[in-house]
């Protein structure tokens, strides 16, 4: 039974990591467009840092706990979709964190990123999500 509420528990802290790397991006393409020190820039500035802090490092923690315990329960570390589930979902983690550096570029005024980009990078997460989807669901090895 314990199983089950950890796995109910996991997928609650996946959808939220994902909604905040999702939203993240597409918050610092309308940043880019707020000149520097306006109350725009400063409201973004804030929802970034408190989006990253409340919501996407807590959902991330919780994600990869509540995962290698599957993972272990589940005697999953022998098989091989397991390993490129992992790789991917260490691939969301460095995802996020790029995110964190680039929070903290627009929070010092120093971003010199076009929106351009973020909305190039709002795709990362998602081509990483639709990997981990099929190796977990479909498990094709």
């Amino acid at each position: 039974m314990l199983y089950e509420w950890i796995k109910a528990l996991h997928v609650m802290a996946i959808i939220s990591w994902m909604a905040a790397l999702l939203y993240m991006p597409r918050l610092m393409v309308y940043h880019c467009d707020a000149p520097v020190g306006s109350p725009q820039s400063e409201t973004f500035k804030v929802m970034e840092r408190r989006l990253l802090k409340a919501i996407a490092r807590p959902a991330m923690g919780v994600s990869w706990l509540a995962g290698l315990y599957l993972a272990w329960q589940g005697g999953w570390f022998a098989s091989g979709w397991f390993h490129v589930k992992l790789a991917l979902v260490i691939g969301l983690s460095v995802a996020q964190e790029y995110q964190a550096r680039w929070v903290a570029d627009f929070a010092a005024d120093r971003n010199s990123r076009p929106a351009r980009f973020f909305r190039l990078m709002n795709e990362v997460p998602t081509l990483l999500m639709i990997g981990i989807v099929i190796m977990v669901i479909v498990k094709p090895f």
